[in-house]
């Protein structure tokens, strides 16, 4: 019995881990984006090509009777018609640059950015940062980067990750202006917004809603990198 049961624990795999040294900390990073939630306005280049593909057609359309214009005319002209009134894509919180605001920026991406302490920000100071938290015992590095965005909004229902895998990382090493600085890797990973317009957003001493454009000014560091994790 005892022989049988060894060979069956040495025929398990091995526990499933990273593989990193002890002193590497890997932290899980969370690219929370709000999608566009009005339709970008047309290039003018886009909108001049639509107007002469129009036009174009408009010359060899078939002539139908003016009886069939007139019918349609009548119809929809009841009580039930309702006005439609588009709603403004410039909002109270654009005029005021309002960057707290999910209520801005309507036909672009936006993402959030937390202003707080975090691992690896140079004499533990308040830094600009995404969501993340340091891998520890969770069972995957994905449900890490879960436990980092629960812990900043408190709850995940109105929230989507897109994949299980992380899609983009970054090596930090020391360099000159911070010796101190330690080596880990970030890992990042998307969720999106779902059906909702504003979040508590806790734990942190700041936070701002920002635009793909807007994230240089807070890493211009890494604006090179930004601009190929991000695409749109």
């Amino acid at each position: 019995m005892r022989r049988t049961f060894t060979s069956l624990a040495r025929s398990l795999p091995p526990a499933r881990g990273f593989c990193t040294s002890t002193s590497e900390k890997i932290v899980a990073s969370v690219l929370f984006e709000r999608l566009p939630v009005v339709i970008p306005k047309i290039d003018p280049v886009v909108y001049a090509f639509q107007e002469f593909s129009f036009r174009w057609r408009q010359q060899y359309r078939r002539k139908y009777p003016d009886e069939i214009f007139k019918r349609s005319e009548e119809r929809g002209k009841g009580d039930y018609q309702i006005d439609y009134v588009p709603a403004p894509r410039v909002t109270e919180a654009d005029e005021n640059n309002d960057r707290r605001s999910l209520q801005r920026a309507l036909d672009r991406r936006l993402y959030l950015l937390l202003f707080g302490t975090t691992y690896g920000a140079p004499d533990g100071k308040p830094v600009w940062h995404f969501p993340e938290k340091v891998y520890g015992s969770e069972e995957t590095l994905r449900k890490c980067a879960e436990s980092a965005l629960e812990s900043v909004i408190g709850d995940l229902s109105h929230t989507y990750f897109v994949g299980n895998a992380p899609f983009a990382h970054m090596v930090i090493q020391p360099t000159e202006n911070v010796p101190d600085l330690p080596s880990f890797k970030r890992f990042f990973f998307k969720s999106q917004v779902i059906a909702t317009n504003k979040y508590d957003v806790g734990k942190c001493k700041d936070h701002v809603w920002v635009t793909k454009d807007e994230l240089v000014e807070y890493f211009p560091e890494q604006a090179e990198f930004l601009n190929k994790m991000i695409i749109g």
